[in-house]
């Protein structure tokens, strides 16, 4: 079972098994040269570390996910600042359907370009700018909220991850793969019935209980699909991945961060509206 994050879907090695080291079947044909004969002593080697050198790290990914969403943030602060009310609305409807573009045109290929991605922290930085201005405007000060509260939710999520030692079974995926494709295509539907002036009252800029309920199941997927990131990114560290693989893993990662700001910042703005 693959991850509903497009990004990691792409790379088989995400998802494929670590190789098991030291295994060999009896009776095999054929022995290596030079290898040691039954009955004669095997030559001594001194035990050696695996090179890092040329594969994914941890480090890599931490690096890599900061630079992109940095690159993210200081396109969303400059659009947020400088922005004239005026052109939010193009820039917000513009920014979203060229990032969706964007996140097709890199998530299917096989081989990450960093370029790319850092393209899509561009566009998206413009969204993700437009987005939050719309909803300051509304409700002074809850951009900071929504960015703090986003980061706190990421940060728990990965100390859950890593000490609860959550484990990513298939039973989970398939549920949120399920849940996740059922909720994108219910805000589908919802999105061109809207564009034909029937709402269905899914999204709000005021509380609804129908509106807050979504919103919280979108929190608890964004929330879930980042735990799955996660897991994958363990895997392809576990199976050494080029290096060059951590710009994918971190393009994963901000994708995931997007919607959960999103999501954080729209349950925050109904609280606002009571």
């Amino acid at each position: 079972m693959q991850s509903t994050n497009p990004i990691f879907t792409r790379s088989e090695q995400f998802t494929r098994a670590a190789p098991q080291y030291g295994q060999q079947q009896y009776g095999q044909q054929g022995q290596p040269h030079g290898a040691p004969q039954y009955g004669a002593p095997a030559p001594y080697q001194a035990p050696t570390q695996p090179s890092t050198r040329g594969v994914m790290t941890i480090d890599d990914v931490i690096t890599k996910t900061a630079i992109t969403i940095g690159a993210l943030i200081v396109t969303a602060a400059l659009t947020f600042m400088f922005l004239p009310p005026q052109f939010m609305l193009p820039a917000l409807i513009g920014s979203g359907i060229v990032g969706f573009v964007t996140v097709l045109l890199v998530a299917f290929r096989r081989t990450i370009n960093p370029g790319a991605v850092l393209i899509y922290a561009a566009i998206e930085g413009v969204f993700i700018g437009a987005f939050s201005l719309l909803f300051e405007l509304m409700y002074p000060g809850i951009v900071v909220q929504a960015v703090i509260g986003t980061f706190i939710a990421a940060g728990a999520t990965l100390a859950a991850y890593k000490f609860l030692r959550i484990k990513v079974t298939n039973k989970f995926r398939k549920i949120v793969t399920i849940a996740t494709f059922a909720l994108a295509g219910t805000l589908l539907v919802n999105f061109v019935l809207a564009m034909f002036g029937t709402n269905l009252g899914l999204r709000s800029f005021e509380f609804t209980p129908l509106a807050g309920l979504i919103s919280a199941i979108a929190v608890v997927l964004a929330v879930a699909n980042l735990i799955m990131d996660f897991d994958f990114v363990e895997q392809g560290i576990r199976n050494r991945l080029p290096a060059s693989e951590s710009w994918r893993a971190a393009f994963g990662l901000t994708v995931t961060m997007v919607w959960l700001y999103t999501e954080i910042l729209r349950i925050l703005s109904y609280f606002r509206s009571n």
